[in-house]
């Protein structure tokens, strides 16, 4: 099978080394000039360490075990608790930096697959087989095309119409620590308009995210504002921030699809096509998926398409769609309405969540989160 895969992000070289161990010819498109990871710190849950478990590349993320705070949730900007979590939903977590978990996938790519950096994708045709470069190259006979090229993906609008994305209101600080800061709770802190959240890493390090309701016209300022904004709130926030290198500091904008995708395969013909990653379902970060998620589509497209070989393509596509659609998307409206919540600005609708997170049992927002974690790959 000739497979190429449009971008190099997580998405993307998952789903290339996996379909490369069953044995087909893949090839990587990357925009960029090169090949490299972006971003701050990121969670893997369960259900990615899963996925990658299924993909064969369980070592990316290395045996070190996630430092357990003596407690984790959700508090208001003095430090109170509103819900805690219970520490065995999270013993299976890692938080790694994004730029080392990419080079890792890298390294496990760059053997198996032909990677091609420095021109972007100008035309697909899954019905002649063709993909088009920018620079004029082509590459054809394709058996499939997989998008992973992002949230404004350019495959998507070959598969599917696409509804374009929307900015959610709000935007957001990452960092991690230029030094080991010493924390006694991870979680997040939630106050009005704002939210800023603790994530240690194995080697004493902390990931942290500071977000806060904005037009997210890219007037950051940088760290100084994030100092600004969260002065006052408790402790170890200030701590972090001053271990913090202001150059590392990266800001965005929270973005997500304007609306869920009807299908996320473009079956029939010489040459099928699929989305994985935030090109099928991009999501606001609030529960930590959006990688995890597209780590179990390329698990879940890989043992598919290992299951029915070449002459079950179609199949094997329509079986994808039907067992990635409804689950990312349930989960990509969880994290939209939690981002929506936590980022209220009201005093009265601030007060009332506030409440609301107080009164809500601390068991039942611990099977929330075990529900999100429980993901099995197909059995082959």
């Amino acid at each position: 099978m000739k497979v190429v895969v449009v971008g190099a992000g997580i998405a993307g070289l998952c789903t290339a080394a996996g379909l490369a161990s069953t044995g087909a010819r893949v090839t990587v498109v990357e925009r960029a000039p090169e090949v490299r990871g972006g971003g701050a710190g990121l969670s893997i849950f369960a259900n990615g360490i899963r996925a990658l478990d299924s993909l064969g590349l369980r070592s990316v993320i290395g045996e070190a075990p996630v430092p357990t705070p003596p407690a984790s949730g959700t508090r208001t900007p003095d430090g109170r608790w509103l819900s805690r979590f219970d520490p065995a939903s999270l013993t299976d977590m890692r938080v790694v930096r994004r730029a080392d978990l990419h080079a890792a996938l890298l390294g496990a790519v760059a053997g198996v697959a032909d990677i091609r950096t420095g021109s972007g994708v100008e035309e697909i045709a899954p019905g002649n087989s063709v993909v088009r470069l920018a620079d004029g190259t082509e590459i054809d006979g394709c058996d499939l095309i997989v998008g992973a090229d992002g949230l404004r993906s350019r495959v998507r609008g070959a598969i599917v119409a696409d509804p374009g994305v929307r900015r959610c209101g709000y935007a957001a600080w990452r960092a991690v620590t230029s030094s080991p800061v010493a924390v006694d709770a991870a979680g997040e802190t939630t106050g009005r308009g704002a939210r800023f959240g603790i994530a240690p890493l194995a080697d004493g390090h902390v990931y942290w995210f500071a977000s806060v309701s904005d037009a997210g016209d890219g007037a950051e300022g940088g760290l100084d504002e994030v100092r600004q904004r969260f002065s006052g709130w408790h402790r170890p926030i200030g701590e972090l921030l001053d271990a913090t290198d202001p150059a590392t500091v990266g800001y965005l904008p929270i973005e997500e699809l304007a609306s869920p995708l009807p299908t996320f395969v473009g079956a029939g013909g010489p040459c099928g096509s699929v989305l994985v990653g935030d090109a099928a379902h991009a999501m606001t970060p609030n529960l930590g998926q959006g990688a995890n998620q597209a780590m179990e589509d390329a698990a879940t497209l890989v043992a598919l398409l290992r299951r029915s070989g070449h002459s079950g393509l179609d199949d094997a596509l329509r079986a994808y769609d039907r067992l990635r659609r409804p689950r990312t998307q349930r989960i990509a409206r969880q994290a939209s309405m939690i981002g929506r919540v936590g980022q209220m600005r009201a005093a009265p609708a601030v007060w009332a969540r506030d409440l609301a997170l107080r009164m809500t049992p601390d068991a039942v927002l611990n099977a929330q989160m075990r529900r999100v974690q429980q993901w099995q790959p197909p059995e082959v």
